[in-house]
């Protein structure tokens, strides 16, 4: 009987009802939006960080990250990578040789880390052939090719089919110079990486520092990141086992700025729920009390009859849950919707573009959730409405039944 008592009160006045529903249903939307686009931009930085920069799993020599010195590479490379090819989880690997130096050219000198790549390698890992903005690809016409970044080209002033020199010190910690021919420019959703990378062909730069056959770094693509961990161990105790001193890494490892995202953005996500939903508390509490006020006669005249305490006070907190519980179905699914849309077209941020770059960031933000988030969202909204009846029903219990049937 309350039950049905309780629905039927909830659409005797109906524009207050709906004004309850209202603030809830886009209480969950706004949620559920601002959620899936901090999703969906912590995502393409991963996607972005990885494709570009370090890919799912690395391996180097065990005191190659400490200093990066050109002495700490790997012999053999050419079989590690063979047996590394042949898992079938693998669905790009590469070797690097790396060298920091100095690009010098008619009107600047900037300071680049050179990758010296295998062409083929390379795009199966990067993609770097299809980032190409502007001339070609690596091809075997032209001696001693280079690629490098469209931000860097504009920072040294210099086209196309133009020389640049340089400067780095080989195995021996000799000085080398070398002249290199600009091939084509390059651009990623990075403009600092950018400036900052060089590429040629890794037999040249090998030759050049004296590592024939051998490289500093193993860049590994897989068909899924959440293998990563168990590929790592895998690999590590292949090595170990070997007796090879090198070491395997994930995205996570070498570059923590990726697990910082990761583990801030649950905290992040129970942050905005918590203040939306604080929001909303006061929303329905004030509207409630309202629906209270309004019923003082109603109220009173039930309880003198003899309904007693404990069903008006269950009667108004089943009011309140019943409005949320109508517009939680209508919120989760606006919600989902908008998701779903935006986040196959993508929300067009091209306007802020450069900006967006300086961080890795993509110009197109492709929102997304998983399905804990509408549960935990869910279970959010019928707390925030039980914890938001508490107070109008206390109110409604607390009423003189002689005093509230006398009141105008």
């Amino acid at each position: 009987m309350i039950l049905k008592l309780a629905w039927r009160n909830i659409w005797r006045v109906k524009s207050r009802s709906f004004v309850v529903i209202g603030a809830v249903t886009i209480g969950i939307w706004a949620v559920l939006f601002l959620v899936g686009y901090m999703l969906g931009t912590v995502n393409t930085l991963i996607k972005n960080s990885i494709e570009n920069q370090v890919s799912h799993l690395q391996v180097h020599h065990n005191d190659f990250k400490k200093d990066r010195e050109v002495k700490f590479f790997m012999d053999d490379v050419s079989s590690s990578l063979e047996q590394i090819r042949t898992d079938g989880t693998v669905k790009g690997a590469t070797s690097r040789t790396l060298v920091n130096g100095m690009i010098t050219a008619p009107k600047g000198v900037r300071g680049v880390q050179i990758k010296g790549i295998d062409p083929g390698g390379e795009a199966s890992v990067t993609s770097l052939d299809d980032k190409i903005v502007e001339g070609s690809y690596f091809d075997e016409k032209t001696k001693n090719p280079i690629i490098i970044g469209q931000e860097l080209a504009e920072k040294l002033n210099i086209a196309l089919r133009k020389k640049v020199v340089l400067t780095f010190q080989d195995v021996e910690g000799e000085m080398t110079y070398a002249a290199f021919r600009i091939i084509g420019f390059y651009k990623t959703h990075n403009s600092t990486l950018d400036e900052l990378f060089v590429y040629i062909p890794q037999s040249k730069l090998n030759d050049l520092i004296g590592l024939e056959g051998s490289a500093h770094e193993i860049a590994i693509l897989l068909d899924d990141l959440e293998k990563a961990d168990a590929k790592r161990d895998q690999w590590q105790g292949a090595f170990d086992e070997a007796a090879q001193p090198y070491l395997v890494e994930t995205y996570r490892e070498i570059a923590p700025d990726i697990n910082l995202y990761d583990s801030q953005m649950s905290i992040s996500i129970t942050i905005i729920m918590s203040i939306i939903m604080l929001a909303l508390i006061f929303g329905i509490i004030n509207t409630m009390l309202m629906a209270v006020m309004d019923r003082y006669r109603e109220l009173g005249m039930l309880m003198s009859i003899g309904m007693n305490k404990i069903r008006v006070f269950s009667m108004i907190m089943l009011e309140t849950i019943m409005l949320s519980l109508v517009a939680l179905p209508i919120g989760l699914f606006a919600g989902w919707a908008t998701i779903a849309y935006t986040g196959m077209y993508g929300i067009d941020l091209s306007n802020y573009a450069d900006g967006l770059n300086q961080f890795g960031m993509s110009e197109i933000i492709y929102p997304s959730l998983t399905g804990d988030i509408y549960l935990q969202l869910a279970v959010m909204v019928v707390t925030t409405a039980i914890l938001a009846a508490i107070y109008p029903a206390y109110k409604a219990i607390k009423l003189k039944p002689v005093e509230a049937i006398r009141k105008l």
